[in-house]
């Protein structure tokens, strides 16, 4: 692997430490519906550094899960797929008004921390399919 190609991949993943840790703060603080936005840019970037793996140059520009992955031909399961999909749809909630006050009603500690566990796992088994 050639340096500048690890040092895109370096970028994306140390982006999405950056915002793992901001995941694990604004749950800690209660702030639940951003804790899983935050939740879905740790998944984004990891898979924009799997599609500078796999193809050495720019990722999509697209904050979908699911499309980033089947960019970088990742085979992935039923859970994961939809995993994805719903963390994707995060993004989306917190994104625009009209659905903002639903999905912060939603955002329950129970509910926030079970995708926080589902994500945390889903990001370390991406980071592995890095090579």
């Amino acid at each position: 692997m050639s340096i500048k190609k690890k040092e895109k991949i370096l970028y994306w993943l140390t982006s999405a430490d950056n915002d793992w840790r901001a995941v694990c703060h604004l749950f800690e603080k209660k702030d639940y519906a951003h804790s899983l936005f935050f939740a879905h840019l740790t998944l984004e970037k990891i898979l924009k550094a799997l599609y500078v793996a796999k193809h050495n140059t720019t990722p999509p520009f697209s904050h979908r899960l699911v499309y980033l992955a089947e960019k970088s031909e990742l085979i992935l399961n039923n859970h994961q797929i939809e995993l994805l999909e719903i963390v994707t749809d995060f993004n989306m909630e917190v994104r625009y008004p009209d659905e903002k006050l639903a999905f912060y009603k939603k955002c329950t500690k129970k509910f926030t921390s079970k995708y926080i566990g589902d994500v945390g796992e889903l990001k370390e088994w991406l980071k592995r399919q890095i090579k």
